[in-house]
């Protein structure tokens, strides 16, 4: 199919890049996004060899890497702060780096003008009311009245997606882990020239994201799910380093500024049927959230994207492409949310210790190969 008119709703990481491989093969997108700042926290995100090598197709890899800070290599860590190993991540694009760490900020810059450039319709704080599907079009009516008809409607709208509740109400629901995620930007240590990953009921990454800035993630058990307050946030972070190693808690001794400080509770999800209904489709969140301790929930997402849009060039029917879509990701998806929530109930204690080392091998093997 060709020159369909395509709303993506979301306009996160996975709705940019869809909207950007949609737009590359001649589809009429528009994108929308509720939140009207468009606003995205400071840290960092990992992209590993898998998102290299997408962003090279969609175009955009010299831009993404000047923007991101690159490196070869997973070392993992005991949680007395003994290196056991060093994991080289495979090259998937010649000549470039096997992984980056790169700033949300800047990833959003890069995805959302590389999307505007290519003729995407991006419009903010708006969302989708009604979504009616007559089995020819989408009609769609938008919070500001407006309306639009559609040949394919996206829903890239995160975990709490508005889209899968509207044309699966019986999908699997999100489900809290037991585990949060902690976030923070250091200036970058001298030497880290990798991904750091440190083992431990309490687990630790350091993440270089430029010549000076690193970021370090820290996941820690809160089974009662609780909010921070703001004042005092990062107190709450250093206090959570007090059993790891030396080396993390001096460098724990930095976490000074409650505004720095990004904390999420982890939640994740499989939907194991249907990923689309008639013309509406979902991708990333909306349908595998995972947990980061593999670091590939982004990459999914963007790997969707580059698949929605080769199934919808390679078939007459919206709703042949969006299954053939779904059949192409399951696996691999699954693979990703059962494999990160399994280190995740490790680190808890539900569930057998996983070694980092074993796991990180294993994960690169499997994104290696072609969507």
């Amino acid at each position: 199919m060709e020159n369909l008119d395509i709303l993506i709703i979301g306009a996160g990481i996975g709705g940019l890049s869809a909207a950007i491989a949609l737009a590359r093969k001649g589809h009429r997108v528009t994108a929308i996004e509720r939140d009207p700042s468009w606003s995205v926290y400071g840290v960092g995100i990992i992209q590993q060899s898998n998102v290299i090598r997408a962003m090279d197709q969609l175009g955009v890899l010299d831009t993404f890497l000047d923007a991101a800070c690159g490196f070869d290599a997973v070392e993992i860590f005991t949680p007395d702060g003994t290196k056991v190993a060093r994991v080289p991540s495979p090259r998937l694009v010649e000549g470039k780096p096997a992984n980056v760490g790169i700033g949300r900020r800047a990833l959003q810059k890069v995805l959302g003008d590389s999307a505007k450039a290519a003729g995407t319709d991006l419009r903010l704080g708006l969302t989708a009311e009604t979504i009616v599907d007559d089995g020819a079009k989408v009609a769609v009516t938008f919070s500001d009245g407006s309306t639009g008809s559609y040949d394919v409607v996206i829903g890239a709208d995160g975990v709490y997606s508005q889209t899968r509740a509207a044309i699966l109400p019986e999908a699997e629901q999100p489900q809290f882990t037991g585990q949060a995620v902690w976030r923070y930007n250091f200036p970058r240590m001298e030497g880290l020239d990798a991904l750091q990953v440190y083992n431990g009921p309490t687990g630790v990454g350091l993440v270089p994201m430029s010549a000076d800035v690193m970021y370090m993630y820290v996941t820690t058990p809160e089974p009662d799910k609780p909010w921070y307050p703001k004042e005092g946030i990062a107190a709450a972070m250093r206090g959570k380093l007090a059993n790891c190693s030396p080396q993390i808690r001096e460098l724990g001794e930095q976490i000074t500024d409650d505004e720095g400080v990004v904390y999420r509770p982890l939640e994740g999800m499989m939907v194991h049927g249907a990923w689309s209904k008639g013309r509406v489709g979902l991708l990333g969140d909306a349908v595998h959230a995972t947990t980061p301790h593999l670091g590939q929930g982004a990459g999914m997402a963007i790997e969707d994207a580059i698949v929605l849009a080769e199934e919808l060039g390679r078939h007459s029917s919206v709703e042949a492409a969006l299954n053939a879509y779904r059949d192409r990701r399951y696996e691999r998806c699954r693979y990703i949310v059962e494999s990160s929530l399994a280190i995740c109930n490790g680190q808890l204690g539900k569930g057998p210790p996983v070694d980092n080392h074993k796991a990180t091998a294993e994960m690169f093997g499997v994104v290696s190969q072609p969507l």
